[in-house]
């Protein structure tokens, strides 16, 4: 069968640029590749078409041969002869896998366009800890905090030549940033690109550096940030500060600064979301005469009146009196559980007087919940 025009092969015109060519052998080389089309036998054959295509018209010399001669080639010698067999075409290790990373870079099938020279890129992110009280946290608070992050150095303006001065065109890549390698394989001849080890990728070198960075065009600051705490924040949660992170590079934008914040422990409040909750002791007498009893609030103390016969674990709910919301101006509420306190090293007298209230309430119905536990005993005993 007589072989098909290169040009037609790759699908360009005669007049067509190398990045032409090349652009159109990657587009048609990941159509047609086999580990794709897997069902189609037909696929390694056209991948050798392809490749035969693109090792000829790639390099000026070969493809100004075959503009001349076709495919007879110089000298009547002809192009191609390819020889595939060994290769495995039934995944990427060592068959079109290590050709597919000298056609496509380092990433491999399905990956970048080459390097080319770097554009702008984004500062890192970084992460501050910073712990406040209970009180802070429920309030909201300003704090002061140092961070130790890279700047663009303010000497060079982060070019990183001497001020006065310029960096200068890469003279190994003439600014392109990367380098074209060939590579002869047995697919034919393959163009591959890589960036410049000289500028690494920046297209330009710096031969007189800045004395203030020595050339990083950063340099590394401690920065002072007065950070506000809004009222309502949580023991884990982050307050982020966009452009607080690191420098970025090539003129990119500054990363983001992320604060976490914990919460210490209170002494006597324990937190549930925007609600508090506190136990409260009370005595004997207050919990069977009810009383005026003083609770613990965010605000101070308060006087809160309990009712006669209060029984132990009891909880009241003071509304409002919790952690303030979030970008709200609402607050949770407290929440105060009572525990009666049973005296202990009671004097002789004072057990007398114990004993005589004992006599003076036995048999009788003052005791809801011992009578309710006797009932159930002879439910279960029946004695």
């Amino acid at each position: 069968m007589a072989k098909r025009d290169y040009y037609e092969v790759l699908g360009v015109n005669k007049d067509a640029t190398e990045g032409d060519i090349k652009s159109a052998f990657r587009k048609l080389a990941r159509k047609y590749h086999p580990d794709v089309n897997k069902d189609d036998p037909q696929a390694e054959e056209k991948f050798k078409e392809l490749n035969e295509a693109y090792s000829v018209l790639s390099d000026p010399k070969t493809r100004s041969e075959y503009d001349q001669f076709g495919h007879a080639g110089a000298a009547g010698q002809g192009f191609g002869g390819f020889d595939f067999g060994g290769f495995d075409f039934g995944g990427f290790g060592g068959g079109f896998g290590d050709i597919f990373d000298t056609i496509f870079g380092s990433e491999g099938f399905g990956g970048r366009r080459g390097s080319g020279r770097q554009g702008p890129l984004r500062g890192s992110d970084m992460r501050y800890n910073l712990t406040i009280s209970f009180e802070e946290a429920a309030f909201g608070t300003t704090k002061e905090i140092e961070i130790a992050r890279h700047e663009v150095c303010d000497e060079c303006g982060g070019s990183g030549a001497l001020k006065g001065t310029q960096p200068e065109t890469c003279s190994k890549c003439s600014g392109a940033g990367e380098i074209s390698y060939s590579q002869n394989t047995a697919f034919g001849r393959f163009v591959n690109v890589r960036a410049c080890d000289r500028c690494g990728g920046e297209g330009t070198t710096i031969s007189k550096p800045c004395t203030k960075c020595n050339g990083r065009k950063k340099i590394r600051k401690i920065k002072k940030i007065s950070l506000n705490i809004p009222a309502g924040i949580d023991n884990g949660q982050a307050i982020t500060l966009r452009g607080e992170g690191e420098a970025g590079e090539r003129g990119g934008p500054s990363g983001d600064l992320y604060v976490y914040v914990t919460v210490k422990p209170h002494a006597l409040f324990v937190r549930e979301g925007y609600d508090i909750h506190c136990e409260v002791p009370i005595t004997f007498v207050q919990a069977a005469l009810g009383d005026n009893i003083e609770v613990p609030t965010l605000g101070g103390r308060v006087k809160y009146k309990i009712p006669e016969g209060t029984q132990t674990g009891t909880v009241f709910r003071l509304k409002n009196q919790g952690v303030q919301r979030l970008r709200s101006s609402s607050r949770g509420d407290l929440f105060i559980k009572v525990n009666i306190d049973v005296p202990k090293r009671l004097r002789e007298k004072q057990k007398q007087l114990l004993r005589q209230f004992e006599d003076e309430t036995k048999g009788k119905e003052y005791y809801e919940q011992k009578k309710s536990f006797v009932e159930k005993m002879k439910d279960v005993f029946g004695v």
